[in-house]
């Protein structure tokens, strides 16, 4: 079932082109940055970032903190943010950079990334598919919303338990696990609101929440 939810939401929305940044580093970022806030608030606060040349870690870790925090202020929680993101930036160097964080294995890095203070597991594994393009499915309320309403997953279970049983049903690689990803959260703002837009949504024949 996952398989054909999946596809019905490829033929109604397309290829979604996951995710938006120069690079790898980029994408770690503002897996940060959007944290409890909208990607289009993430847009701004990299733009500013990049037009003070601060899309580097080094810079980011040589700037004051308080201009750091103002740069990235329409992500919202920037004084928090601001922490994060030097945290991350600074495990980031001490491991070596991207060169060695490439080579290390999946679950080398995710433990790596997850202790790092203020990275938790749905950012951790944010920057383990989009960054590393590793095989690791995000997990975010926007899929145990569309999962749970269809009636698949339980949308209470915790992370880890929600993220292994959608690998387990999918089998699938990094590929798939990116686009579906992409096209779960294009659907939860179209259609699979708060409050639900069942009139016309795409999923009408295999979703529990609108058979009722």
């Amino acid at each position: 079932m996952l398989r054909r939810i999946y596809h019905k939401l490829f033929r109604a929305y397309g290829p979604q082109g996951w995710w938006p940044a120069d690079d790898a580093f980029e994408v770690m970022i503002g897996a940060i940055l959007t944290q409890n806030t909208a990607w289009s608030n993430v847009e701004q606060a990299i733009a500013g970032l990049r037009k003070h040349d601060c899309l580097k870690p080094e810079r980011i870790l040589e700037i004051h903190p308080r201009r750091l925090a103002k740069l990235i202020k329409p992500s919202g929680y920037f004084n928090i943010k601001a922490k994060r993101l030097r945290n991350l930036c600074r495990w980031y160097l001490d491991q070596g950079g991207m060169t060695v964080l490439t080579g290390m294995d999946t679950d080398s890095l995710r433990k790596g990334l997850l202790a790092v203070n203020g990275v938790g597991p749905e950012t951790a594994d944010d920057i383990l598919l989009y960054a590393f393009d590793r095989p690791v499915f995000v997990v975010d309320a926007y899929t145990r919303r569309l999962f749970g309403r269809c009636g698949l997953i339980d949308p209470q279970l915790p992370y880890e338990t929600f993220r292994t049983e959608v690998e387990r049903k999918l089998k699938g690689d990094a590929p798939l696990y990116n686009e579906y990803h992409a096209l779960i959260v294009h659907h939860a703002k179209v259609a699979c609101r708060t409050k639900p837009v069942c009139d016309g949504c795409c999923l009408q024949t295999v979703c529990a929440f609108s058979a009722q």
